[in-house]
């Protein structure tokens, strides 16, 4: 089956594109989503007249995530895990997590544009990628870390809690 792209279509084509496609895939999918268009001579025509139109929100789009792009490369996601022994995650960090914690920071993305090899099993310091056009894919660092404090610093918190109190007192008398 023969259709004419009307939109970037991962791993078939770009806006334009004449392609050669499975029919299921052309009736079930891109003619139904409006991404595609059955190449006859007549939807050549109306697509040329079409095209600059479609280019522009292309673009617009494109711009939108290379925008999206630069703010999740700004930001550093920091999820803490309950971690035992020698440091070992219970569980791991999958696209749900990630995403959660984009959304708590105020940046909503589709669980299912983040791109895992595989679920984040060790704390530190790890690359995610986030598909956000065709051809835009931003890098996020997402940082794993343990959800309690050790006891040192929680002694030195309750150290700097109950330092203030002495001083309050003196400034009362």
């Amino acid at each position: 089956m023969k259709l004419i792209l009307r939109a970037d279509v991962e791993n078939l084509g770009s806006l334009g594109d004449v392609v050669e496609v499975k029919p299921g895939y052309g009736r079930n999918y891109l003619l139904p989503q409006g991404l595609a268009m059955v190449a006859s001579d007549a939807n050549l025509k109306a697509f040329e007249l079409e095209r600059k139109k479609l280019q522009a929100r292309m673009d617009a789009l494109r711009a939108q995530a290379q925008d999206m792009q630069s703010r999740l490369e700004a930001l550093e996601v920091v999820i803490p895990m309950h971690v035992g022994d020698n440091d070992k995650l219970y569980g791991s960090v999958t696209s749900t997590i990630i995403g959660d914690a984009l959304a708590a920071l105020g940046v909503e993305v589709d669980r299912r544009r983040i791109l895992m090899d595989a679920p984040i099993r060790t704390l530190g310091e790890h690359p995610v990628r986030v598909r956000l056009h065709a051809s835009v894919i931003a890098v996020v660092p997402v940082k794993v870390v343990s959800d309690h404090q050790p006891e040192a610093s929680e002694a030195e918190s309750q150290e700097e809690v109950s330092a203030p109190e002495p001083e309050e007192a003196t400034e009362q008398a």
